[in-house]
């Protein structure tokens, strides 16, 4: 079962500066390696905390992809108000994302996954649209109380989330654990 969408109107929180001190964005670009001439995707975008750091790595097209239209309008105008013009908006599920194959080098979904309601089928659309070779990073709350991210129940296993990439047939490479979160690196 899925979890609750966020709620737009909290989305300054995805911002704050504890957040950077929980999980840096800059340092999960450097996890997927987004060079300058590469392509990348944000999937799960919200307002861009993740979108922007991958946009300043390249000149080449940032993909932030979000089912909320009210989220990819605040990350449009954080965008714009910073120069970013290779940052392209997407409002589609994870499930069904409207670009071509083999069409992107790297990837973030950070923090969405437990809001997918067919996972492994996103997974799957991760695999189509990475380039052989290409490398994701999944950003997800550890199962355990605390005082940030959604309720326990909608908290997902890194075990299962691993399993599901490999159900997509996409290669988990590693999986970090940090105090509160953790990443899991997928290649293609």
């Amino acid at each position: 079962m899925a979890g609750e969408r966020f709620d737009p109107a909290k989305a300054d929180r995805l911002l704050a500066p504890d957040r950077k001190a929980m999980i840096d964005a800059e340092w999960v670009a450097d996890l997927i390696e987004i060079k300058e001439g590469d392509t990348a995707a944000d999937l799960g975008a919200g307002n861009g905390y993740f979108t922007l750091p991958l946009a300043s790595r390249t000149k080449n097209d940032v993909y932030a992809v979000d089912v909320e239209p009210e989220m990819l309008g605040l990350l449009g105008v954080r965008a714009m108000d910073r120069g970013f013009e290779n940052v392209g908006l997407l409002e589609a599920t994870l499930e069904d994302i409207p670009l071509p194959e083999a069409c992107v080098n790297g990837l973030v979904a950070a923090f969405v996954m437990h809001e997918v309601p067919d996972r492994v089928k996103a997974f799957a659309e991760m695999r189509r649209m990475m380039k052989p070779g290409g490398k994701g990073a999944i950003v997800e709350w550890k199962r355990e109380e605390f005082t940030k991210g959604p309720p326990l129940h909608e908290r997902l296993e890194s075990d299962t989330l691993v399993r599901e990439a490999h159900e997509a047939d996409l290669t988990v490479s590693e999986i970090i654990n940090l105090d509160h979160v953790y990443v899991i690196l997928i290649r293609n």
